[in-house]
């Protein structure tokens, strides 16, 4: 079972704004025409019952989004990116790869339909008709389109199940769900046979509930012996567990404790976690002969157990009862998520971010100031002065002149570099 899976994610670009003017006859130079870019797409993850693991994802682990257009004359808007989804199962989180810090919480997709936006297309760019205002009628600016985001991710599938079947190795786990259940795990008389965990559905008097049986614990399993860390994953997300002892071991006692110890040292919540105790394989003669020896010393731990034989079906139904009782208070009851789309991409800041560099340069990264310059003509005066007005509307100059620059100082926005005042007087109207 493919459960862990690193991939790349790249938004599309946001097409660029077009420089245009009318251009009729008799009329030389006709008003703003240059459309705005289109947006680019974004990406999508979402939960779905159809997928059980994530081995689709390692065949393929950079997804690309489409790129806006860019826009054209006549104020013809850019077509946006193609958004993509890519599907997961429930029970999947994503969050941000080791390493990448990004302040965007784990997002868990826990129920079927939840779909979750994980990379930002970039905004289309706006084109120079959107520049026009009562004091310029001419305008010459426009926008390259926004840089769509890049991340990579972690996704990690954890089991969702009302009841977690643990025991050690060949307690009989397998014979248990495939005898409640529908489901067919592989059933043989040696330990590990099960790699990876098996879900199934339980129907008991008219109620339901989702069963998972968790591959056998061993001594270590919190440090990743016996693939233990995989194993332990998929217990975190069940809410009662099915504790299976094999009663024909050397010492079930000492294998419950064993277990339970392993479940503590992994997470103290997974051990604090309600648990049905039964001691399985009552069909055999010598476990009948010592089933109110192994009763007894249980009781002496406040555990009182249940006994079964899953190879007969002896007992089932009373277990079946008691599990159903721990799933089934309305309070336990897993609700269905309140909303159907969450925004798990970064948030972009609005303003930009000021620096004051080692050699007294005062860099400027503000994300729509730099998209103005990108496509700008910077030896023609008047676009100078035209991107001087929209820098004061922005709140970019504000910002410089906050941080004290004087006339002659270095100022650097984006990759255009100036001395204050060359290009901005002192006594400069807007």
């Amino acid at each position: 079972m493919i459960d862990t899976v690193g991939i790349v994610v790249q938004a599309g670009n946001g097409g660029d704004g077009f420089l245009a003017f009318r251009r009729e006859k008799f009329v030389a130079r006709g008003g703003p025409e240059g459309g705005d870019g289109g947006d680019g797409g974004s990406i999508y993850l979402q939960a779905t019952s159809d997928e059980n693991t994530l081995q689709h994802l390692t065949y393929k682990r950079r997804h690309r989004a489409g790129h806006g257009v860019s826009g054209k004359r006549s104020n013809k808007h850019g077509r946006n990116g193609e958004d993509i989804v890519i599907r997961v199962p429930v029970g999947t989180i994503v969050s941000q790869a080791l390493g990448a810090d990004e302040g965007v919480s784990p997002i868990d997709l826990s129920e079927d339909g939840m779909k979750v936006l994980i990379a930002r297309g970039g905004i289309g760019g706006k084109g120079n008709a959107q520049f026009v205002s009562p004091t310029n009628q001419e305008p010459l600016l426009r926008e390259a389109g926004e840089q769509g985001d890049t991340r990579q991710l972690a996704l990690e599938v954890k089991v969702l199940a009302d009841v977690g079947v643990i025991g050690v190795p060949n307690a009989g786990k397998s014979s248990f769900v495939s005898r409640v259940t529908a489901a067919h795990p592989k059933i043989a008389a040696y330990p590990f046979t099960t790699l990876e965990p098996v879900l199934g559905v339980v129907d008991n008097r008219g109620e339901t509930f989702v069963i998972a049986e968790i591959p056998g614990l061993v001594e270590g399993a919190h440090q990743g012996v016996g693939l233990g860390h995989e194993f332990l994953r998929h217990a975190e997300r069940t809410r009662i567990f099915l504790h299976l002892l094999d009663g024909s071991g050397i010492d079930p006692i000492e294998d419950f404790k064993r277990v339970n110890e392993e479940l503590k040292l992994y997470s103290p919540d997974l051990a604090k976690r309600p648990q049905v105790v039964v001691i399985n394989k009552t069909d055999i003669p010598e476990v009948r002969e010592r089933l109110s020896e192994l009763s007894g010393e249980l009781n002496a731990l406040g555990v009182e157990p249940l006994d079964i034989s899953a190879a007969t079906g002896d007992g089932i139904q009373v277990v079946l009862d008691r599990l159903l009782q721990g799933v089934e208070p309305a309070q336990e009851k897993r609700k269905p998520a309140k909303e159907k789309f969450i925004d798990g991409a970064p948030v972009r800041p609005k303003r930009g971010i000021l620096t004051i560099m080692e050699d007294g340069t005062l860099d400027v990264r503000w994300s729509k100031a730099e998209r103005l310059i990108a496509l700008s003509d910077l030896e023609d005066p008047r676009i100078v002065g035209q991107l001087f007005r929209e820098f004061k509307r922005l709140g970019v100059i504000g910002a410089i002149e906050a941080k004290g620059v004087k006339y002659g100082d270095p100022v650097q926005i984006g990759d255009w570099e100036f001395d204050w005042g060359d290009m901005v007087a002192p006594d400069m109207e807007w």
